[in-house]
């Protein structure tokens, strides 16, 4: 016998059946290893608050979170051409409060490096940043007032002629070569170096800044294609350490994250795969793992990553390696991402994103909580 069903049944049925799509896409993902709930953000554009009069950011070549969740932001002094003459580039170094509020300000661009880039708060909440288009890593007190550690010199690069422009050597103990970020192990102090852009490598050195260990070069197309761990395209360009011990590096033409243990030892990689991130005649093909983050749950079960060619962050199940949502999208509206470099996640779960050359925003992201 066939079933009847009345209309305003079916558009019940229906309904029901639409909510559930919704609740399944937006919160879950089912995986061959676990149902996990996928985090959820929201833009804030409240925050961050005005900043002085006058101040532009320019390019934000990094951004970091102290134990206070206060926002550190290391600026690179470029306006925009048609800013200049017109406002004042920020200082170096810029802490926001967790409101957004401008707390402090310092940095000497002089003795700082020609491109700023990294920025990592240590456990003793000191200030780490590192130097593209340069060759040192510097350590400061929380508040700048003084420069704890510089390793390398100033202007002077591990390469064959010892200037930006030479083959970088991946060779020095005392040098580097236009480094990206910095991490230290909260266990002892030992200082990992993302180096970087001219040399391929992972260079750890002590807490007083003498060299211990390296590892990695430069990869080929095809080893990166193949898997090879312990390589690198160009650049290199982010070093975390997680809870788990575990050393995560950024290949960002490798689209991958490469996972090592602390002496070097190739664990496996976490793949950002994207169709459109090597697209022929973009200005920004600069793959798609740029940088990263993780949740501040113990476990850190979610990485975010940075994808500047997409102008995304992916939300990835760190232990797994499968990559479960993203969010954000193309364009220079409040909210969207124009060449998102560098991340960071204070501990409620909120992602602060920092962008350079062409949109040259900081922006939150909000988790939210249900």
């Amino acid at each position: 016998m066939r079933e009847r069903f009345s209309g305003s049944m079916i558009i019940v049925a229906i309904a029901v059946a639409a909510v559930s799509v919704v609740i399944s896409v937006s919160i879950t993902r089912v995986s061959a290893q676990a149902t996990v709930q996928v985090p959820q953000f929201k833009y804030d554009p409240s925050w961050p608050k005005p900043l002085p009069e006058g101040w532009v950011l320019g390019s934000v070549g990094s951004v970091c979170v102290d134990a206070r969740d206060h926002v550190f932001v290391v600026t690179r002094g470029q306006p925009a051409p048609k800013e200049r003459n017109l406002a004042t580039p920020a200082p170096p170094i810029i802490e926001f409060d967790a409101d957004g509020n401008v707390v402090n300000s310092w940095g000497n661009r002089a003795l700082m490096a020609k491109t700023p880039h990294g920025c990592f708060i240590d456990k003793d909440g000191n200030f780490w940043t590192a130097g593209n288009n340069d060759g040192i890593v510097q350590k400061y007190t929380h508040d700048g007032g003084k420069m704890l550690l510089q390793i390398g010199t100033k202007g002077v690069m591990d390469s064959a002629d010892g200037t930006d422009g030479g083959k970088g050597l991946n060779a020095s103990h005392i040098s580097l070569f236009k480094p990206t970020q910095v991490a230290v192990d909260p266990s002892n102090g030992d200082i990992y170096v993302s180096d970087g852009y001219g040399n391929k490598r992972v260079v750890v050195f002590d807490r007083e800044g003498h060299y211990l260990r390296q590892w990695g070069h430069q990869a080929t197309q095809a080893e990166t294609d193949s898997g090879v761990g312990g390589v690198f395209l160009s650049p290199e360009h982010c070093v975390v350490i997680g809870n788990d011990g575990l050393v995560y590096v950024c290949d960002r033409l490798g689209d991958r994250v490469e996972v090592f243990d602390k002496m070097g030892n190739f664990k496996r990689n976490i793949v950002i795969q994207s169709k459109t991130a090597h697209r022929a005649n973009s200005e920004n093909t600069v793959g798609t793992a740029g940088s990263i983050g993780f949740s501040p749950d113990p476990a850190q079960t979610f990485m975010y990553v940075a994808n500047g060619s997409d102008n995304v962050i992916h939300i990835v199940n760190r232990t797994t390696g499968e990559v479960l949502s993203k969010f954000g999208r193309p364009g220079n509206q409040p909210g969207d991402l124009t060449d998102p470099h560098s991340i960071a996640v204070n501990s409620k779960g909120d992602i602060i994103i920092g962008e350079v050359p062409y949109g040259g925003k900081l922006q939150m992201w909000r988790a939210v909580r249900n």
